[in-house]
């Protein structure tokens, strides 16, 4: 196990007892407490994964966030912060994070979580693609790569978002409820909710969608969940 993790937290303790357990779990970490500190160590390096408190010194988790995903943006991201109330869970999502934990916390449920994360993302990168890449409208999804383009331009998706696109372009024309969607995208082990769904499908409206607030390809199916309906080319 060689994943290097960021760890953004300016709280000593804190930040002292996750480094015991994640590093206890053979994951190698480097903390930073400062967000202009952490931008710059996005900068110097790409990480495996960053985990982000939100009430930071120079600048907040929510900055460090969109550097990130501006940066590195199929790079997971797990939150961390006192703000438990659902608008900063959501903030969260919308931001680009892949998981958010409120504190307090259990460290076996963080060390739990980041296992998953990192295990979810060994398994995409194994997995056997029939398709190396499917098209729809102006768009080419390259499974292969893992990326999205619109004629030459690469369209930055997150490590999550580029999951739901994929799956929900494979099964196109097939409705499934928010629900579905994070069993077979997020995973069995995931304890999200369904709110994730919403955010990330809002996020992939805004890079898919002529008009995002009028969807043509994922379409909203009431009282069920979501459709991506655009033939394939």
């Amino acid at each position: 196990m060689n994943e290097q993790l960021l760890l953004v937290e300016d709280d000593d303790a804190i930040a002292s007892v996750l480094r015991l357990h994640l590093e206890e779990a053979g994951y190698r970490l480097h903390r930073e407490a400062d967000g202009l500190q952490a931008m710059a160590a996005i900068d110097r390096q790409r990480w495996d994964m960053v985990l982000l408190d939100l009430m930071l010194p120079g600048a907040d988790g929510w900055e460090v966030c969109r550097h990130l995903r501006a940066k590195h943006p199929d790079v997971p991201v797990i939150m961390l912060s006192a703000r438990s109330a659902e608008a900063h869970r959501v903030l969260g999502l919308e931001l680009g994070a892949d998981d958010y934990l409120a504190k307090p916390f259990s460290m076996l449920e963080l060390v739990a979580r980041v296992r998953a994360l990192l295990r979810r993302i060994e398994q995409l990168r194994a997995a056997p693609v029939a398709k190396t890449e499917l098209r729809f409208g102006p768009f080419r999804l390259d499974t292969e790569r893992r990326e999205l383009l619109r004629g030459d331009s690469l369209i930055a998706l997150t490590l999550r978002e580029f999951d739901l696109l994929y799956f929900l372009v494979r099964h196109s024309e097939r409705a499934f409820s928010r629900n579905e969607l994070l069993q077979r995208v997020w995973g069995a082990g995931f304890d999200g909710y369904e709110h994730t769904v919403n955010s990330h499908v809002n996020r992939l409206r805004t890079k898919i969608e002529d008009d995002p607030r009028n969807p043509r390809r994922i379409v909203t199916v009431w009282g069920v969940g979501y459709r991506f309906q655009e033939k394939l080319l």
